[in-house]
């Protein structure tokens, strides 16, 4: 069989894998005996992009969590009273999670995670040129093409302005620039998956809007796909596919379809 066939059929096989398949997950803390997911199902396609509604102590977090690794599915070895014993199972693109190697592919970025870069002393190219080790490998210095590479990206979000501005002195819709920033060192690193907790909460109506229309466009050329937690619902079905609703530990109903053309 021709490479070039080879190749054609590796990517039809990995475009119908669910990105990321839950089925039947539970967790309960030891702390308190509660159960924080009771019993959630859902799946998501590559290309997708899915908000989760809900009010503080709905489960959010703790499904955040467990969806990046940081929980552990079964049952807890240690009996910390900070953790916890889950039941059901989670699959990343087609992969046990139990199993799964390739976080590289996912991209997580967290409710204000930023701020940590308020006084690292690197400007918003080398931040972003920083993520393309995996192209001009470890320890090695990046030439013309990648800093060329890095500047188009930077353009193509209408940053080019910034691109030697420190880290933190991003100001003026600061939290909007630097989560676009977190989005484009994403893309270097190859990412198939994003997750976004609350991306717009530190937002105005205005930076919101541009966060959103910026995160479909990068889906639509990518295929990228994300799933975000989000209070702001409103704006959210605007641009998602599907909007879920999670209550009381639950995947209770589906709040609606998105209109996903904005």
């Amino acid at each position: 069989m021709p490479e070039e066939e080879q190749i054609k059929r590796m990517e039809k096989h990995i475009d119908e894998i669910n990105t990321i398949t839950v089925e039947n997950l539970s967790y309960r803390y030891n702390s308190n005996n509660r159960y924080a997911l009771k019993d959630v199902s859902f799946s998501l396609s590559k290309g997708d992009i899915v908000a989760i509604v809900g009010k503080n102590g709905a489960g959010k977090s703790t499904l955040l969590r467990l969806l990046l690794g940081e929980l552990p599915i079964g049952e807890n070895p240690k009996g910390d009273q900070e953790e916890g014993s889950s039941d059901g199972s989670i699959e990343i693109l087609g992969q046990d999670i139990r199993q799964f190697k390739d976080w590289s592919s996912i991209s997580y970025v967290p409710q204000n995670g930023m701020g940590g870069w308020k006084d690292f002393p690197a400007s918003v190219e080398e931040i972003v040129r920083a993520n393309l080790y995996k192209q001009i490998g470890l320890f090695r210095f990046a030439g013309k093409k990648e800093r060329q590479q890095v500047r188009a990206a930077l353009a193509q979000v209408g940053m080019e302005e910034y691109q030697n501005r420190l880290i933190g002195r991003l100001s003026g819709g600061s939290v909007s620039q630097k989560q676009t920033v977190e989005i484009i060192k994403m893309l270097y690193r190859g990412a198939r998956i994003l997750i976004l907790d609350e991306p717009t909460s530190a937002l105005d109506e205005k930076n919101a809007s541009h966060f959103y229309r910026l995160l479909k466009k990068i889906n639509a050329e990518k295929r990228i796909t994300v799933l975000m937690v989000t209070h702001d619902l409103k704006r959210a079905s605007s641009y998602a596919d599907d909007i879920w609703v999670l209550e009381d530990g639950k995947v209770k109903q589906e709040a609606g379809k998105g209109d996903g053309q904005a």
